[in-house]
């Protein structure tokens, strides 16, 4: 097949390799976002976010050999950096609201957001850089495990945010309190 191999080995599956891929791709933008304006992060944002979403969700649940290969990179100073570089080009755009089940609003902000999916990706694209089948395992197990309870509900939020900027979509959220049928 014009030179692609095709592997047995889950830590090499393309469900992997296509993650890795994007994970890195979102790493190497966010790296850069000091010089990109706000216009711009949200532009890349829109377009990337669905794709590290379905990547995410097709990552394959494998067996960890050696838990004590699980690292995480990302340090609280380099993530305090992202976060402020991005909070102060979003400004007044940052903050959304997320609403629970119950229709409850909570404060969000797109940088944390952002920032927080940010560490997720570089700490398994670390990971999995390492040549060390037991480091590529725990980057995986890892990446796939914060896809179900962390990064992959911060992009939906997020996503839903930056379209709202994208397309000036203002929410009525009035309807909530003269409804009683929810």
């Amino acid at each position: 097949m014009f030179g692609v191999q095709t592997t047995n080995d889950p830590l090499f599956s393309k469900q992997v390799i296509d993650m890795f891929t994007v994970a890195n791709e979102y790493c190497l933008f966010f790296d850069k976002a000091g010089g990109y304006s706000c216009d711009d992060i949200f532009e890349y944002f829109h377009k990337i976010a669905p794709l590290l979403y379905l990547k995410g969700s097709l990552v394959p649940v494998i067996t960890v050999n050696e838990p004590s290969y699980k690292e995480r990179f990302l340090t609280e100073e380099q993530y305090e950096a992202l976060f402020l570089v991005l909070k102060e080009k979003f400004d007044d755009k940052d903050a959304f609201y997320i609403f629970d089940p119950n229709y409850e609003a909570t404060r969000a902000s797109l940088a944390e957001c952002m920032t927080d999916i940010y560490q997720d990706m570089k700490d398994f694209v670390w990971l999995y850089r390492k040549d060390n089948s037991f480091a590529k395992e725990n980057g995986i197990a890892l990446i796939q495990s914060l896809f179900e309870t962390r990064w992959g509900i911060k992009i939906i939020n997020a996503l839903k945010a930056v379209h709202g900027i994208k397309f000036d979509i203002k929410e009525d959220h009035d309807f909530l309190k003269n409804d009683d049928t929810f």
